[in-house]
Order: C-alpha cells, then sequence, then structure tokens
C-alpha cells in the first residue's frame, strides 16, 4: 500500500553505501521494501524450462523447406496458384496456424488480415497483401500485447521479378518458421498478457503487410508493449565461411524513430538516448533468455536496424510501438536477394542447403522466454517521473499502479550513466513513489513492477515532472 498522506518512501545512500555495489539499506517500512541489490540475469523457472525442451529444430526445418518448396513466394506472385506462389504459401500457413489453435481450448484465434496495396514503389499495380495473425488471448491482461513476426514474402536480385524460383529459406522462410513453432508451442499454454504471432507480406517491396498491421492496432488503439521482428535469423555461417552458432544479434533503436520535437528536447536536457522503450526491451531479452538453456548469448546492437537497412520492426517504431529486430550473427550475401545460379563454381541463391536449422531452433528459444516472459509477468509501468519541482540531490520517483491482480510492488532501478545495462535497484513495495538519496544528475534512473511470483517487468525510463 502507499505511504500514509502519500509521503514517498527513502532510500538512503551515504558515503561509501552510495557507491558500495552489494551494499544493503535499512529505512523504516517493511524489509523487503528496502533491499538494495546489485542486479543479476534472471534464472529461468521451471515452466519456462519446460516449454523451451518443446521447441523441435526438425519441425523448424520441415516448415523451412515447405515454404521454399512453393518456388517464389514473391509478392506479385500469383494468388490462386494451389501449388505455385506467394497465394498457396499463405493458404498453408494459414491452414497450420489454425491447426495449431484448435489445441489452445477456444484461445486463439487465426485471422486473414487482407488489404488492396494501391500502386507504389515496387507495387506497379493494386496488389493484395495478406498477413496471418494468430492471436493468443491472456487470461489476466489480455489488452496488454507483445506481438512477433517474420515476412513469407521473398524475392531475388531484381525485386520485381515475381516469375523466377525465389527460395527465401533464409529470407525470411527461417523467421516464419520461428513465429510458427513458437505459435505451436504456446497455444497450450496460459499467458497472461496476449500474445500475437504473425507472417506477413510485402517486406521486400516496402514493408508493407507490417505496415498495415501495425496501423490496425494504432487505430484501434491497441497497448502494443512490445514487437519483435524475425528477419534472417537462418544460418550461423558467414560470408568468409566462419560461424558463430551460438550469437543471434538483437538491433534496437536509441533515439525513437517516433520522438516528437518536444520529446527530443527533454531528451537534449535529461539525457536517454540509450534509454529508448526499445532499449529497455533488448534489455529485459538479455535477463530472461538464459544462454544455459536457450543455447544463444543476445548480442545488442545500438542500431535501429543493419547500417542503412530496415525490416518490419520499423512500421511498429513509427507508431511508437516498442519494437526491435532478431537477425543471424552475420550474413552470407551470396545467399539472400539472388538468383539461384552457379558462377565459377560457387552456388547462389537463397537455398535451405545454407541454413542452420538446430541454430534456428535456438533463435525460437530466445524469442519463447522472451515473449513468455513478458507475457508473465505485469506490464511497463506508465507515467513514470522524477519530481523537479524542487532543487535536492536526492531523487524522487513518481508512476501509475498498474491494474494486474498479481502486481507485488515495484523497484527502482539505477546504472551509471556510462553503464549499459540497469545495475542496482531497491525493492520499493506496492507504492506509487520513492526518493533515493542519489542525484539524478549523476546516474539514470528507472522503475519496473514486480508479481507475486517475482517476475519484472520491462524497465520505464522517467521523464521530468515540473
Amino acid at each position: 500500500m502507499a505511504n500514509p498522506k502519500g509521503t514517498p518512501r527513502r532510500t538512503l545512500l551515504t558515503g561509501a553505501a552510495a557507491t558500495a555495489a552489494a551494499a544493503t539499506v535499512q529505512v523504516a517500512g517493511p524489509a523487503a521494501a528496502n533491499e538494495r541489490t546489485r542486479l543479476a540475469p534472471r534464472p529461468p523457472s521451471r515452466e519456462l524450462r519446460a516449454l523451451l525442451r518443446e521447441i523441435d529444430h526438425r519441425r523448424v526445418e520441415a516448415t523451412v523447406r515447405r515454404l521454399v518448396a512453393f518456388g517464389t513466394r514473391h509478392t506479385l506472385s500469383a494468388q490462386d496458384d494451389p501449388e505455385r506462389g506467394i497465394g498457396a504459401a499463405r493458404d498453408w500457413i494459414l491452414a497450420r496456424m489454425r491447426e495449431y489453435a484448435r489445441a489452445s481450448g477456444g484461445r486463439m484465434t487465426v485471422d486473414l488480415q487482407s488489404y488492396v496495396q494501391q500502386p507504389g514503389p515496387r507495387i506497379p499495380t493494386p496488389t493484395r497483401i495478406s498477413n496471418v495473425v494468430a492471436t493468443l488471448r491472456g487470461t489476466t491482461s489480455p489488452d496488454r500485447l507483445y506481438v512477433v513476426s517474420g515476412h513469407y514474402d521473398s524475392r531475388v536480385s531484381d525485386p520485381m521479378d515475381h516469375t523466377s524460383d525465389a527460395p527465401g529459406a533464409d529470407d525470411d522462410a527461417s523467421g516464419v518458421a520461428v513465429v510458427m513453432e513458437l505459435a505451436r508451442v504456446l497455444a497450450t499454454r496460459r499467458t497472461g498478457a496476449t500474445l500475437v504471432f504473425a507472417a506477413v507480406a510485402g517486406e521486400e517491396q516496402g514493408l508493407y503487410g507490417a505496415a498495415h498491421l501495425a496501423q490496425s492496432y494504432k487505430d484501434q488503439r491497441a497497448d502494443v508493449q512490445g514487437m519483435f521482428t524475425n528477419d534472417i535469423v537462418g544460418s550461423s555461417t558467414a560470408d568468409d565461411g566462419s560461424r558463430d552458432p551460438h550469437t543471434i544479434r538483437l538491433f534496437a533503436e536509441g533515439v525513437p524513430t517516433s520522438e516528437t520535437p518536444q520529446e527530443a528536447d527533454v531528451r537534449r536536457s535529461v539525457g536517454g538516448e540509450n534509454d529508448s522503450p526499445s532499449r529497455q526491451l533488448a534489455r529485459f531479452v538479455r535477463e530472461v533468455a538464459d544462454p544455459e538453456v536457450t543455447g544463444m548469448k543476445v548480442r545488442v546492437i545500438y542500431r535501429r536496424d543493419r547500417y542503412l537497412r530496415g525490416g518490419d520492426h520499423i512500421p511498429f517504431l513509427e507508431r511508437a510501438y516498442p519494437a526491435a529486430r532478431f537477425t543471424e550473427p552475420a550474413e552470407d550475401y551470396a545467399h539472400q536477394h539472388q538468383d539461384v545460379r552457379v558462377v565459377d563454381g560457387k552456388q547462389y541463391g537463397d537455398l535451405p542447403e545454407f541454413c542452420d536449422f538446430p541454430f534456428v531452433g535456438r533463435v525460437a528459444r530466445v524469442n519463447a522466454a522472451a515473449l513468455w516472459s513478458l507475457a508473465q509477468a505485469p506490464g511497463t509501468p506508465r507515467g513514470a517521473k522524477i519530481v523537479t519541482t524542487a532543487l535536492t540531490n536526492a531523487t524522487e520517483l513518481v508512476w501509475e499502479r498498474g491494474g494486474e491482480p498479481d502486481l507485488a510492488g515495484y523497484e527502482v532501478v539505477w546504472r551509471e550513466t556510462t553503464a549499459p545495462e540497469w545495475t542496482h535497484a531497491v525493492r520499493v513495495g506496492d507504492a506509487t513513489r520513492h526518493t533515493v538519496d542519489l542525484s539524478k544528475d549523476n546516474v539514470f534512473f528507472g522503475v519496473r513492477a514486480v508479481n507475486r511470483a517475482g517476475l519484472r517487468s520491462p524497465v520505464a525510463f522517467p521523464a521530468p515532472q515540473r
């Protein structure tokens, strides 16, 4: 409960205690609300370990090979041929997703989200674009959404060539296979928040399908608190032949794509270039995707995407939704966006023999750990502010209380301004304000929610309250 008369709890940090990494500070109130600790990665629960064991890279491989067998999945290819083209691939994905949904007890629904894209860059004539969207409704916080996607369209060297074989095994049957395997495994489980598994089209022509999906959520005023796209997650081998089978890159922007001029003015004044909602989402993934059980190290890249390139998370970023992109550790450009051919004995083309399917299975485990942990934890706190009505060397934070039925309370976290990860926390109980005897001039602060099972939300980075 909040303190009497709304007075904030206070954590006193003086002298050596202000910098000691593992000091415990005693203040008034329950001891559980006053523990100052150095943060460490969260050990996976027994339930999460069981979930991850069900992910099967052989199923992932079968999905990739089936998608390749449609010949081409170019956005401009045939929509009504039952054997070849994007329409055949769409119908197969839809049928498989509906098959998975039957195991959900009615909690998962699968929709074909279609619209006609008018002519534009790489779209010469009005073209139907369809997303396959499987929604697993949460049981306690159903209005809070987390989205994971891959794009099922493919291309060759000429982005307008819609008749040549475009196998698209790595780019991006691999990402679609991850999404479908997640839908299969999670359909049988109850989650607190709602999870959305989307196979989108039109990525190679201009992110069209993802933009339509993101705008549909914006029009509904949906509470999308996180989105991941899996794009080019099929290989652990670089163009020089070197392999890194236990690393996945996660691209997360710093300055938000959707930042307004007013928000930019505040950021320049108080800092936070490294504290966008997408960066907090990436930090959360690193905390919960334990390499011991996923077999992967998550390498966070402080960029929106690869150099001068983009993917399906960008339409979500443009609409102010936290989003990030999973991509293999180093790409081999001979096996993406290439005509299938042999030149001087070298095979070109995005073929399944150049995929590493156990690697893709591990990518799916990283995604599963992130989505499951997000869905079972409380939502990111809203309204986090640092009170600035009076000049003081202490820092008072305020935030809004969440509505989760299993909410236990909150933690205030902080780190040095040069540190990439949150390093310290103090438990403040079920309160909506807290004061720490550390200067907001010298460290960055954040707030996160904790439920009764000990699961923690992503961190909310506070704005100034004037």
